[in-house]
């Protein structure tokens, strides 16, 4: 819808510039949107007000010369006018909008999708909790924003790696090698209690009894050292698997699982040392440091401990040297909100290897609150701290678990109503856009039935004025598409799909879709057809199942 007004008002410009009205080399950028209110018109501009001051003229002036050398041969204005300071306000024609209409029935599925990411390469890195315990909500949550991310980037032409950089190297996998250990010596009936640091939950005593099943008597006869490494890989090993399962359930895929533990073994943190401008980098202490500092973080970061072993920091830079050796177009990485400190000294590695640290783009992700019925919900049983993803989506089901962590932007905390998300009522989000999909396939099925065939092409002038609500809401689909994947906003297609099946739902209470009169049934079936398919893909964008049936 964007495009072709932009087509329209760049040909005024031209026309403008050309005939010396005026006074510039070239239009600057300027924006497009929908209204916040629609009685303004369908689509507003700012390209009077971002021209006025090279032009040299007030706005409202710049914006009677743009609508003066505005040509529409197709007649798709109904109307424009000047509002405010010097915005242009656009109203469009019926003819316009079934225009937009034939165009989506021509697109058929692959409407929404584009090619402006083709011939672009991009890694989206997320989730990558610790194999230190399951999933829990908020794990869940990134990786929906992840993976939508990911599909969106897809949706319009990007190559999209996923990766799950796995963090079993360092303290935390220690604490849990130790809190499995114990585990394990509980239960051969020894008195001993867990650390004050331990890992609390009970899903630590499967694992140790799995290792001890697996290992009999073996692990008892091991120096404490040599029994703690070993329970510490195989709980490390027993927790990603499970983490997996919980992924692939929840219809979220990753081309790669990079192992830390495996990137140190392999030197790939000295060979990322040896590469550091050594500028960057000074010793204090005993412990190496890397000067963040001069591209924008707080302060520097140690690279080195003083006892010679790499930070976790030092981890991420061997790990993002590996990764922009493989030459991506931009990098991805989907974080908490807790870790938005990250920002400034990832990008510092970024520049520090000579890459552009705009490239980096960091998607923070805020808390869940879970409740039900509005009341919080305790912590999980078994994992000790937290409710896990694997219990939400045995309550309420993945499809619902998805949508639910998409009806907030990122940044923003989200409230999770477990009853709510059960409802197998139109209260229930997404409950309502399935709902409009599976209500479209009944029509569809019934159209069938009595023998009404949709036309290859067919008539769609039977589409008067009244019945152009669906569509309003439905040629901003492409645009959609293209913001939110340009942007890195996932939410705002379960905000489009919604918004979209609102406007079916009013359209289908207030006509009648099949009736006597042959043309009007055919282009009504035209209309709904294409908000089904729209509808699909939008879901499909979020990982969540379009049913023909409910």
């Amino acid at each position: 819808m964007k495009q072709h007004l932009e087509a329209l008002l760049r040909q005024a410009l031209n026309d403008a510039i050309t005939a010396g009205d005026l006074p510039v080399d070239r239009p600057p950028p300027f924006t497009i949107e929908v209204p916040a209110d629609l009685k303004f018109g369908d689509l507003a501009t700012n390209v009077a007000l971002v021209l006025a001051r090279q032009a040299g003229k007030p706005p409202r002036s710049v914006a009677e010369t743009v609508l003066a050398r505005l040509r529409d041969p197709e007649r798709w204005l109904a109307a424009t006018e000047i509002a405010g300071p010097g915005f242009i306000n656009f109203r469009f024609s019926p003819s316009f909008w079934r225009m937009l209409l034939a165009e989506a029935l021509a697109a058929g599925e692959g409407y929404g999708r584009s090619t402006v990411g083709a011939g672009r390469r991009v890694q989206i890195e997320f989730v990558s909790a610790n194999p230190t315990g399951p999933l829990h909500i908020g794990h869940g949550r990134g990786a929906v924003l992840g993976d939508v991310t990911a599909r969106l980037l897809e949706a319009v032409g990007y190559e999209v790696e996923r990766e799950y950089y796995v963090n079993d190297f360092g303290r935390q996998v220690d604490v849990l090698g130790r809190s499995t250990w114990i585990r394990c010596r509980q239960l051969r009936g020894e008195d001993v209690a867990l650390d004050e640091d331990a890992y609390p939950g009970e899903y630590l005593i499967d694992v140790a009894r799995a290792l001890t099943a697996e290992l009999g008597d073996q692990l008892a006869k091991l120096s404490e050292t040599e029994a703690v490494a070993r329970c510490r890989d195989f709980a490390a090993r027993t927790l990603l698997a499970g983490i997996q399962e919980d992924l692939a359930r929840f219809g979220v895929r990753f081309d790669h699982f990079v192992s830390e533990r495996a990137l140190h073994a392999e030197g790939a943190f000295a060979r990322a040392r040896a590469l550091l401008p050594e500028d960057v980098l000074y010793e204090q202490d005993g412990a190496l440091f890397f000067r963040t500092t001069r591209f924008g973080d707080e302060k520097d970061r140690a690279i080195v401990r003083g006892n010679g072993e790499p930070t976790y920091f030092g981890g991420d830079v061997a790990h993002y040297h590996r990764t922009l050796s493989r030459r991506f177009d931009g990098l991805v990485n989907v974080l908490g909100a807790d870790h938005h400190g990250y920002v400034a000294r990832l990008r510092a590695v970024v520049a520090a290897f000579g890459f552009d640290p705009a490239a980096l783009r960091v998607l923070l992700v805020q808390l869940v609150n879970l409740t039900r019925g509005g009341e919080p919900v305790r912590m999980g049983k078994r994992a000790g701290e937290f409710v896990t993803l694997r219990e939400v989506m045995d309550e309420v089901g993945p499809d619902a678990a998805r949508f639910f962590f998409l009806l907030r932007k990122a940044d923003s905390q989200l409230d999770f109503d477990l009853e709510l998300a059960k409802k197998q009522s139109t209260d229930n989000p997404v409950f309502y856009v399935q709902y409009a999909h599976a209500r479209i396939a009944s029509v569809l099925r019934q159209a069938a039935d009595a023998g009404v065939t949709l036309a290859r092409e067919p008539d769609l002038s039977p589409l008067g004025d009244a019945e152009i609500e669906p569509l309003r809401v439905l040629v901003t689909f492409p645009d959609v598409v293209e913001a939110a994947a340009r942007d890195l906003e996932p939410h705002r297609i379960v905000f489009f799909a919604l918004d979209l099946a609102a406007a079916f739902h009013r359209y289908y209470n207030q006509h009648r879709i099949l009736g006597d009169d042959a043309p009007t049934t055919q282009a009504r079936l035209a209309l709904v057809r294409c908000v089904q398919q729209a509808l699909r893909t939008a879901l499909g964008l979020a990982g969540v199942q379009a049913p023909e049936r409910m």
